[in-house]
């Protein structure tokens, strides 16, 4: 159950803090600004690897399990229990947001900001980004050690940087689920379920045509 507890308390952490910042910027007329929401998301991304990385391996992100699965870095049997617990504390999260911001509208909820297709795109590309850099600094299926920390952690905020004012920059379908199932609005959920998935899939085969190992076959 650790692993399960693990996930379930860094994806709260993630989806508290960083939906929460966006939430806190709306409300307090841009005092957190766009830099500082993307900072947020990649410093608390940093703070669970450093913590939870040797317990779950910090996936917080069905879209980071199933890129794992895809490289058979790990075992069928913990890719539904790692997304349930994942969902269960981002669900929880965006519950907390509300209670504490009942006037808030989206509650951080990602949108596109031009068309669907626009978005989509660029959440695959995102995620691919993200999940060729998780598969070639981590060990197995597990996001630990100073360089792993830093390395997620970093792109993770360039590309909130990068691609927030357009897409929301998720790359995360539990990020997007919560505050989409609490504020019941699905407009656009699609997207945020698919495309992660889809780069993250993508990135498996470029990291073994790239990398000698083939990011592939670790040890869990």
């Amino acid at each position: 159950m650790r692993p399960l507890i693990s996930e379930m308390f860094g994806t709260f952490a993630l989806v508290f803090f960083g939906t929460g910042a966006i939430v806190v910027n709306d409300l307090s007329d841009g005092i957190v600004s766009h830099a500082g929401i993307a900072l947020t998301f990649g410093l608390i991304v940093l703070a669970m690897i450093y913590a939870l990385g040797d317990i779950s391996g910090a996936h917080l992100n069905p879209a980071v399990t199933m890129g794992f699965w895809a490289a058979r870095r790990l075992p069928s049997r913990l890719v539904l229990p790692y997304i349930t617990s994942q969902l269960l504390g981002a669900i929880a999260a965006s519950l907390l947001l509300r209670r504490f911001f009942l006037n808030h509208s989206t509650l951080g909820a990602t949108h596109p900001a031009g068309t669907s297709m626009q978005s989509f795109v660029l959440e695959i590309v995102l995620t691919l980004v993200l999940m060729f850099v998780i598969l070639a600094v981590s060990t197995g299926a597990k996001e630990k050690g100073i360089t792993a920390g830093i390395a997620v952690g970093a792109v993770i905020a360039l590309e909130a940087l990068f691609a927030g004012p357009i897409s929301g920059a998720s790359m995360n379908p539990a990020r997007s689920i919560a505050p989409a199932l609490v504020t019941l609005d699905m407009t656009h959920l699609w997207v945020y379920i698919a495309a992660p998935l889809v780069g993250s899939f993508l990135a498996v085969p470029l990291c073994r045509s790239i990398h000698q190992n083939g990011c592939c076959d670790h040890a869990t």
